[in-house]
């Protein structure tokens, strides 16, 4: 906050940072779509952190005698990949809000479906990585997705989730 700048100038103008982004765009938004996903993206940043943070912790526990650890850094690694998708369409949205940028009619809808998407890959990663002591036998209208995610080999179920980020990707640069 500058000298010449009120509390409630800095409020208004910006957001200070990826805590403040989240009210900021909920705030801004005149897609209900975008708004929800963005409360959604809050709880689930949330529960990613702490996930990937006990995983953490666990780590340096099992590793402690080491120096250098690839599974400290892996677990780090994969926990951004996880987080970072999930915030990017509020991330996106708030900047252009701040900036007052003219986006394309649909923007915040199509960021607020691709964000959607990318959540709901990661749950199809889990499923198709989950061990087959884990495995249920699928019933109802998904039974036929939910057997290809198992038979699906574990080192190719990253592409699930990277399919994801990349609509939101997509999304972005489609509708700006």
């Amino acid at each position: 906050m500058t000298e010449t700048e009120s509390p409630g100038e800095r409020s208004e103008n910006g957001y200070g940072g990826l805590l403040g982004a989240f009210p900021y765009a909920v705030r801004r938004s005149e897609s209900w779509l975008f708004r929800s996903y963005a409360v959604c993206a809050a709880v689930v940043a949330a529960f990613l952190t702490v996930v990937f943070s006990l995983a953490l912790v666990q780590q340096l526990g099992a590793t402690a005698g080491e120096r250098f650890s690839i599974a400290r850094a892996f677990v780090i690694l994969v926990g951004l990949a996880a987080a970072a998708p999930t915030v990017t369409p509020v991330l996106l949205v708030a900047r252009s809000h701040r900036r007052a940028v003219d986006r394309r009619p649909g923007y915040e809808t199509g960021l607020a479906l691709a964000g959607y998407l990318f959540l709901v890959s990661l749950y199809g990663l889990v499923v198709a990585t989950a061990p087959e002591q884990f495995q249920q036998s699928p019933a109802g209208p998904l039974a036929p997705l939910v057997t290809a995610l198992y038979a699906l080999p574990s080192t190719y179920a990253v592409v699930i989730p990277a399919a994801g980020a990349a609509v939101i990707a997509v999304a972005h640069y489609a509708r700006r």
